[in-house]
């Protein structure tokens, strides 16, 4: 049987053997929210769509509106506008009214899906999902005019100045929708392309406030 023989490495052999921590329980707790009350999940999500329409009043170089997307807010002001467009009386000689409830909801969801479709086909580097929300909180400006221009039209007499008034304020609703979408979304489109991107958005947002003027 052969003798052992002692060998000697010229460079040493380190190492380093890391055991896993395992995660406190309190944390995993923080990160878990099914076990957490409806309140709690409810106040969460709220406050989070709040700083959404935040964002709209105020747009700014951020991402938390496509980081973040959800459709809640957009549903919440789909339902509202056409609520309030719903309640125009039909003219009993012509049969012509206002759209209903269902048409709002139809004109605003396939117009946001029609315009994200050429967002996405110009090569725009965002989801479907994501332009569906911004274009869908987008319509602040112009759903806090309409709820103007229904207070008018109900709780004051017509006349020409008021007509006046209300036109204004959906211009400026109008633009202000513009420009906070084209503030989130402009980004996202190559160059040479954004106006080709903008001009379906200023459509779809026109459609609205055409529908918002013509309420009486």
């Amino acid at each position: 049987m052969s003798d052992f023989q002692e060998i000697s490495y010229d460079n040493p052999v380190d190492g380093d053997i890391s055991v896993p921590i395992q995660q406190p329980e309190d944390d995993l707790d923080e990160l878990s929210t099914l076990d957490e009350p409806v309140r709690v999940t409810f106040m969460r999500d709220f406050k989070a769509i709040g700083s959404k329409f935040v964002h709209v009043v105020y747009p700014k170089k951020d991402k938390t509106l496509l980081r973040d997307w959800d459709l809640w807010g957009p549903l919440i002001l789909c339902c509202l506008m056409a609520i309030f467009l719903q309640g125009q009386a039909t003219d009993e000689k012509t049969g012509e009214g206002g759209p209903q409830f269902a048409e709002v909801f139809v004109v605003i969801w396939v117009g946001a899906a029609v315009v994200t479709l050429n967002s996405q086909l110009l090569g725009g580097e965002i989801s479907f999902f994501q332009s569906v929300c911004v274009l869908g909180y987008c319509m602040f400006p112009l759903v806090a005019s309409l709820i103007f221009s229904w207070l008018i039209v109900h709780f004051i007499s017509q006349n020409i100045g008021l007509f006046i008034v209300r036109f204004i304020a959906v211009f400026l609703a109008y633009g202000w929708s513009i420009f906070a979408s084209v503030a989130f979304l402009g980004d996202s489109q190559p160059p040479n392309r954004k106006a080709l991107a903008v001009y379906p958005i200023c459509l779809f947002y026109l459609s609205l406030a055409w529908m918002i003027v013509t309420l009486t």
